[in-house]
């Protein structure tokens, strides 16, 4: 371990006082930041997307049920998969348990994936999540909302995502869409977030951030990969749980 600065508790005081005050500035502009993306206009939404639920067939405005904010996850999981984006599933580990809170405010939350139902639900009783999930398979969401590309777009080897041309790393990528419905039953899309701007939902994250360590990730590019795995696939996970795969590589969080 590199070696750190040991000083007095009053000259550790004075540091901290002086970090403070930068934390302070982030807090203001966090607020600010916050404050602009609601006023961000809108795009009202005419395509009939349609989705598989354990209810039936869906349409997207259905997805809110009783509340007008809709907030979705695109989820990581294609036809075949055997399971889920690990990435995507430790954020869904932190999403999980605040679904009944942000009912109770006006916000409707379900993950999305390409995969048929039949295996999502199978993922889905394996993490034991209690939380909507819904299959978009045959529908154009993903794509229209450059979550999910084409064979042929990745074999250009260039795909549009996170607002930019990028190198694909393959056919599905993860994200956030943020969606209104109004009193007339219109739905409008709000806003959308790649990449790490689903960052902010891990709260495990922003307690390593306050560690000594940090993140201390050693991984390619600093991956969360390299000690992140899926809540039943660390070494000390219940021996009843069943057998975890091979962790998929998602694209940075």
């Amino acid at each position: 371990m590199a070696t750190h600065p040991v000083v007095s508790r009053e000259e550790w005081l004075v540091a901290r006082k002086r970090h403070l005050a930068h934390e302070k500035e982030y807090t203001r502009m966090r607020d600010r930041l916050s404050e602009e993306r609601r006023a961000l206009p809108w795009v009202r939404i005419d395509e009939a997307y349609r989705f598989d639920t354990p209810s039936g067939t869906k349409t997207l405005a259905e997805l809110f049920g009783p509340r007008s904010q809709l907030f979705v996850y695109h989820f990581m999981m294609a036809p075949g998969d055997a399971e889920g984006c690990a990435g995507c599933s430790f954020l869904a580990d932190h999403l999980a348990p605040s679904v009944v809170h942000l009912e109770h405010h006006d916000v409707s939350v379900v993950m999305v994936s390409r995969a048929p139902l039949v295996e999502i639900q199978r993922y889905q009783r394996r993490m034991g999540w209690q939380l909507p999930w819904v299959s978009s398979q045959g529908s154009r969401f993903n794509h229209d909302f450059h979550v999910s590309f084409t064979p042929e777009e990745v074999a250009s080897g260039q795909v549009n995502y996170n607002y930019t041309d990028i190198a694909p790393w393959g056919e599905d990528a993860h994200g956030i869409s943020t969606f209104y419905r109004d009193e007339q039953g219109q739905v409008f899309h709000t806003y959308s977030s790649y990449a790490r701007g689903g960052e902010a939902l891990l709260g495990a994250y922003a307690v390593l951030d306050m560690m000594p360590l940090g993140r201390n990730e050693t991984g390619e590019d600093g991956a969360m990969l390299d000690w992140m795995r899926r809540h039943d696939a660390y070494d000390d996970a219940p021996a009843d749980k069943p057998a975890a795969g091979d962790t998929q590589t998602c694209c940075a969080v």
